[in-house]
Order: C-alpha cells, then sequence, then structure tokens
C-alpha cells in the first residue's frame, strides 16, 4: 500500500482514527455509506494497525430528522469501524453536568463550550474523541463528499479522493491537516453586471462583509464557472503538502475536511461563533498561529446546494449547472450566507485588527449603505436590507463577544487539563 503504510504497520500501538460529522440531513447514511466503500478502496479498513471510530453529533430540528436517521444498523458499515458514539442532546448534555459536577467547568463555561450552536456540536465531537483516546480525528460535512471534480479543456472529469487515508498519512507530522474542497463551495450564485449592479459594486460588497482571506479574483472566477470549484489535477497528483501560512493573525482553515492530532493536547483549542452566527473555523484560524498545520493534497466535492446527492449512488453528471442569480432558492441562499459572513465580521475585526476596528466599521458601514440599494435592486429583494441592521447588532455586542470567545477558550484549557490528569474513565 506504501510507504506510509509500512510505518504504520511497524508501529507497536494500534492507531486509533476518529471520523467526525456534525449533521443534521436526512440522507446522512448514504454519505456514510459512501465514505466507507472510500476506505475500503484506499486499504484502510483491511490495515490491523488502524481502528476506525464514527463521532456522530446530530441535530434532529435541522431538517426534522429522527434517531433512525442516524443511527447505523447496516452490518457492513458496523463491521467497518471499531465503535459508533452518537451524540445527541441529551448525551452532550450530561457530559457537561459530569465536568460542572466534578468541578471542572462552571455550568455558564459548560454552556459556552456545549450550548447550543454549530460550533458547540464541533467541540462536543472533539471531546468525546479525546474522552475515547482517538489519536487522531477528521472533520468531514454532510454535503461534502470524498470525489472531484475536474475541468479538462471543455469537459468534466471525475476522480475518487482518498481523503480519510491521506489525512491519516499527514498528520502525525503536523497539528492540524487541512484539505481542500471543490464543487460549490462558494454561496455566491453568478451575475451579469450591469447598469443596476456593476462588478465594482458587487466587489465592494463581498470584501464588506466577508472575511480577509477572501480573493476577488478567485470568487470573479468562481462567478464565471457559474459557482462552481474545479479540482486542480496538479494538486491531486502532486501528493505534496504545503505548510499554511499565517496571514492577518490568522491560519486559514475551513471547519471539514480537517485533521486534528490529538497527541499533542496544548495544540488543540475549540470551536466558537458568536450567538446566531458562523464563523466556527474563522475563529479557530485566529488561535493556532503557533500551530503545524499541512495543507494536504486530497479534495472533497461541496454539494452545498443539495443538487447531487446523487453522486452517493455512484451517478456521474456530465456538467454541473451554474447557479443563477434569477433563481428564488440561490438568492435566498447567497442572503443567509451575507447575513452569516456579517455576524461574525465585527468580532473578527476586533481579534484581528483591534487597532484599526473602528474605522474599519466606518468604512465597511459606509460602503454597505452605498451598495446594498443596489444590491437589493437587483436581485429584487429587500432582505439584504437586514445586513446593515446585523452590522450594527454584532458590533453593538463585539465586546460581549469577545468575552465569550476568550472565557471559551479558558474553559477548554481546563477541560484540557482535567483530561490531562487523568482523571477521565
Amino acid at each position: 500500500m506504501g510507504s506510509w503504510w509500512s510505518y504504520i504497520n511497524i508501529e507497536e500501538k494500534k492507531i486509533n482514527v476518529g471520523v467526525g460529522f456534525v449533521t443534521g440531513r436526512k440522507n446522512f447514511k448514504n454519505v456514510i455509506k459512501t465514505y466507507v466503500n472510500n476506505w475500503n478502496e484506499s486499504g484502510l479498513v483491511d490495515n490491523e494497525k488502524i481502528a476506525l471510530h464514527l463521532f456522530v453529533a446530530y441535530d434532529l430540528k435541522y431538517t426534522g430528522t429522527t434517531m433512525s436517521d442516524y443511527k447505523i444498523t447496516d452490518e457492513e458499515i458496523l463491521d467497518t469501524v471499531d465503535s459508533a458514539y452518537y451524540l445527541g442532546n441529551t448525551a452532550i448534555a450530561n457530559e457537561a453536568q459530569f465536568l460542572v459536577s466534578k468541578k471542572v467547568i462552571s455550568y455558564q463555561e459548560a454552556e459556552l463550550v456545549f450550548g447550543e450552536g454549530y460550533a458547540m456540536k464541533r467541540n462536543a465531537v472533539l471531546y468525546f474523541a479525546l474522552k475515547n483516546k482517538m489519536d487522531y480525528l477528521i472533520f468531514f460535512d454532510d454535503d461534502e463528499y470524498p470525489i472531484a471534480n475536474i475541468k479538462i479543456n471543455d469537459s468534466l472529469a471525475w476522480k475518487g479522493q482518498e481523503v480519510l487515508s491521506t489525512h491519516i498519512k499527514n498528520i502525525m507530522h503536523a497539528d492540524m491537516t487541512h484539505g481542500h474542497h471543490c464543487g460549490y463551495i462558494s454561496p455566491i450564485p453568478q451575475l451579469g453586471f450591469n447598469d443596476k449592479l456593476s462588478e465594482e459594486d458587487f466587489r465592494i460588497f463581498i470584501e464588506s462583509i466577508s472575511n480577509d482571506i477572501v480573493n476577488w479574483d478567485s470568487i470573479k472566477e468562481k462567478m464565471n464557472d457559474g459557482g462552481v470549484t474545479y479540482a486542480d489535477l496538479d494538486i491531486i497528483n502532486s501528493k505534496i503538502t504545503k505548510v499554511v501560512k499565517e496571514k492577518n493573525g490568522m491560519k486559514f482553515i475551513s471547519g471539514a475536511n480537517l485533521g486534528f492530532n490529538l497527541n499533542n493536547l496544548d495544540k488543540l483549542f475549540p470551536f466558537y461563533n458568536p450567538p446566531g452566527a458562523r464563523g466556527e473555523d474563522t475563529f479557530l484560524s485566529t488561535c493556532i498561529c503557533d500551530c503545524t498545520i499541512r495543507k494536504v493534497p486530497c479534495y472533497t466535492f461541496h454539494d452545498g446546494f443539495s443538487t447531487y446527492e446523487h453522486l452517493l449512488l455512484g451517478v456521474l453528471p456530465n456538467k454541473l449547472l451554474a447557479m443563477q442569480a434569477d433563481s428564488g432558492v440561490n438568492t435566498m441562499r447567497f442572503l443567509k450566507a451575507s447575513i452569516g459572513w456579517i455576524r461574525y465580521k465585527p468580532l473578527l475585526l476586533y481579534i484581528t485588527q483591534r487597532d484599526s476596528y473602528e474605522a474599519e466599521i466606518l468604512n465597511m458601514r459606509k460602503n454597505l449603505e452605498n451598495v446594498i440599494p443596489k444590491i437589493c435592486n437587483y436581485f429584487e429583494d429587500d432582505g439584504f436590507k437586514n445586513i446593515l441592521a446585523e452590522l450594527e447588532y454584532f458590533h453593538a455586542h463585539v465586546e460581549e463577544h469577545y468575552i465569550d470567545f476568550e472565557n471559551t477558550k479558558s474553559a477548554w484549557l481546563k477541560i484540557i487539563a482535567f483530561i490531562k490528569s487523568n482523571a477521565i474513565k
């Protein structure tokens, strides 16, 4: 299976790898089946020195699901994994209460680390992986699949990706590993600029609401491709990892196709997002500047519009549809994403650009007041006006959210100290 498998085979200790999902979709079992088939093909399942463990934090409210949508009953899948942990609200709350009862953290700290929200469910997966003695933890999203879409001239090609094995190969030499993403990773639809909205207007809008990692040229390229990101065949074939560099006080990662080395507890940090916002991966990015983060050569296809679930059944389309701005569904997704971005932008600026924070907010407000009427007119949706109100709210509460963020990190340090003491059974 290659030199790195030989390396693993001479290890005395069995390597325990956790595979983490935060999910709320009804097709979760199909996603798991696809990944299990992928692990079989890559030789992971047959390797006796690697044990795979599933950690599933599920949300029944997200799309109105039931526990049966997540509990694996397929014997073939159960034979593949050494254990499966299902983390619903009750299981997470019980563990939080255990930590409070042991006086590891306070009730308020438990709410910050394990309460309601996407970041908190990721924290639960990370904690349970540590409690159950995992060596590594790899996060995947339930709308990302282990396959890459590649543009070759005017044709579309597909290539399966050995995502999990690529992370395992590289995580032993890093604190975290981060793969690539293709497919519909951007919620920005394809636009035709006109008298209503110029390219410059839209550039100002996107740069005002998004984080500093966003590069307008790359966004424009995705828009020209109909909102589709294509995998780079050179990256897939190179097998070369790159060390992620710090930029603006961040080492940027995303929340999935993301690996954690759990052997160095001092290099583990919690996820956080302001109430009602996302950005949990962005805020984690601000904590890991002293960590070794490796970008690894594997892709996952992001089915951001839930349009290509048939990929899970092996049906490969000959072309990928452009996400047009004239669709109500696409416009609504873009609006929701825009509000999600603006909700965490003030805190991100406060953390990374404290000295110029007020000036940055003033500039954002001025730019948005100018372009949002044009955005509303172009998309024929006044919902975009809410972005200014959201900016003002999260700007007004930025110090409160910053304190919560710092207290989350503080509480996490207490949990890590508890784990180090071997008090967890």
